[in-house]
């Protein structure tokens, strides 16, 4: 059983992205943003941690071994709407999809992560005075 945050404890940003090296440096930059960073490499993964460990936002991947970024985010949404998701993928043609509209943020990944940065600061912000 998990033990809950404290309200002193860091956000915990849940990274869902299946290359390993873009995964590590999502975590490490969001790290030295003062977040918590938990990561899975796939869908199915992102389910269970996030069950083990509740995240305050996810930043998901769509394209995805095992259980893609769409079908990952409605299972999310389906155990607590009320955690922001950034999909952020390389693709911007999911944006168009249906299924991408119950996401808080889409995000085109590129080398900039500031983008990134700025929109898991807003949404984190905004969840906190909800």
């Amino acid at each position: 059983m998990n033990s809950p945050q404290s309200p002193n404890d860091p956000p915990l940003v849940l990274v869902v992205e299946d290359d390993p090296n873009q995964r590590a440096l999502y975590e490490e930059e969001l790290c030295d943003e003062g977040y918590a960073v938990v990561t899975a490499g796939d869908g199915r993964e992102a389910l269970e941690t996030a069950q083990n460990r509740p995240p305050d936002l996810v930043v998901l991947d769509v394209n995805m071994p095992k259980m893609d970024g769409l079908d990952t985010l409605a299972r999310l949404l389906e155990v607590d709407r009320r955690v922001p998701v950034i999909i952020h993928t390389a693709y911007a043609s999911y944006r168009d999809s249906f299924a991408s509209w119950s996401a808080d943020a889409y995000i085109v990944k590129n080398s900039d992560l500031s983008e990134l940065k700025d929109t898991v600061k807003r949404l984190l912000t905004q969840r906190e005075s909800d």
